[in-house]
């Protein structure tokens, strides 16, 4: 079973970074844009176009990834407070409730959106001459299908946790360091006379203030 979940992390993950490219192209569609624009006075007409549609990949196709790194924002004030069985719990009842019907008619009502634009080889409509929309269409349900497989996974995960009391792994990235983890990469220690001296400089001051 672990075997399969990391296997279903890799396929978000490999999807994930392959589109998180579009980002540089669409960097160097706006540079080129506004290269135009400002200084030979000949701004292009699909600049804009393009760039919300590779705005939209990078976002919809980095669902799954996301997912699959726990990086998806949530309340979690109190949550990181819970025991692991209690996580699962609610997330496994979320996950039921509104995460697989949303995304399940997102991936459903996405293929009829997608095979419409297809059929009418529909055009943006917000600049003259527009590029192609149905390419950018096509890739809603493929998004949903790929955040449908990894809920599952998480599913599956929260059926573990709840068997086994704790969380099984799950591949990751590069994270934010914590100050315990940072203090720990030093060899940091806690000195009792250090701090004594910081505190009577802090009395000091208090008092010269007064």
């Amino acid at each position: 079973m672990q075997k399969a979940l990391l296997f279903v992390d890799r396929i978000s993950a490999w999807v994930g970074i392959a589109f998180s490219w579009s980002i540089v192209v669409l960097t160097g569609v706006i540079c080129y844009d506004v290269t135009l624009r400002y200084l030979f006075r000949a701004p292009t007409s699909w600049a804009f176009d393009v760039s919300y549609m590779l705005y939209g990949t990078l976002f919809i196709m980095a669902g799954a990834y996301t997912l699959s790194r726990g990086g998806h924002v949530r309340g979690d004030v109190l949550y990181g407070f819970l025991a692991p069985r209690l996580q699962a719990s609610i997330d496994l009842i979320l996950y039921i409730l509104f995460f697989i019907p949303g995304i399940a008619a997102l991936a459903w009502f996405g293929i009829d959106f997608a095979q419409m634009s297809w059929k009418l080889k529909e055009h943006s409509s917000l600049t003259p001459g527009g590029p192609p929309m149905y390419h950018f269409k096509t890739l809603i349900p493929i998004a949903g299908v790929l955040v449908l497989l990894q809920g599952f996974a998480e599913i599956a995960r929260c059926i573990i946790c709840l068997k086994e009391g704790e969380w099984p792994d799950r591949l990751k990235d590069v994270e934010e360091v914590e100050v315990d983890k940072l203090k720990a990469m030093v060899h940091y220690k806690e000195d009792p006379t250090l701090d004594a001296i910081v505190v009577q400089q802090l009395e000091k001051e208090h008092k010269h203030d007064k």
